[in-house]
């Protein structure tokens, strides 16, 4: 029983991801909230700092990040884009928004909200993961008037499936994102 317990300890310690519940988990992503470096991904990962950069984690590498960090590993689930029937424009590229980096598993932005300043209604055609990195309340309005008000704070993680269209508003506080859009 001693050897057994201590066989736990040794693996807890050696990978401390094994030792924490995903922030979220689905077909397509495991997203864990981590402090410092990680133990080598079992998937292509995408590393945000909550320091609002982002980086690309090859599988079987480890990262060396300082701080605290979401790490979005990607299950080899991929999903193409779907068309986008509703004549508005795709979400991304967005004005304001900057691009930090692309590959053939992802598309990750940097966006900052402007108080009462709505963005231009748009269509997703990904499925996407947020990082938020100010506490704020967004408003996002569907083309049919629907409003919905959605108040999110420092660290905050979502995962928003694709074929949504709505604009979004800061309505209170500050409000930046890393949003990675998965190919």
């Amino acid at each position: 029983m001693v050897s057994i317990l201590l066989l736990c300890a040794i693996l807890v310690q050696g990978n401390p991801q094994t030792a924490l519940k995903p922030v979220l988990e689905n077909d397509r992503v495991v997203v864990w909230d981590v402090t410092g470096s990680t133990a080598p991904q079992p998937f292509d990962a995408v590393i945000v700092s909550l320091s609002g950069s982002a980086a690309f984690l090859a599988k079987g590498t480890t990262s060396k990040v300082e701080g605290r960090s979401i790490v979005i590993d990607l299950k080899d689930h991929p999903v193409a884009p779907i068309a986008n029937p509703t004549g508005y424009p795709l979400a991304f590229p967005r004005p304001g928004a900057k691009k930090i980096l692309e590959n053939a598993r992802v598309i990750v932005w940097g966006y900052t909200w402007t108080p009462d300043v709505a963005t231009p209604m748009h269509f997703h055609d990904k499925d996407v993961v947020v990082v938020f990195l100010d506490d704020g309340d967004l408003q996002s309005t569907t083309p049919d008037g629907k409003v919905t008000v959605n108040s999110y704070s420092y660290g905050t993680v979502r995962f928003n499936l694709r074929d949504r269209t709505h604009t979004e508003t800061l309505i209170r506080g500050k409000q930046h994102a890393i949003i990675t859009e998965l190919k």
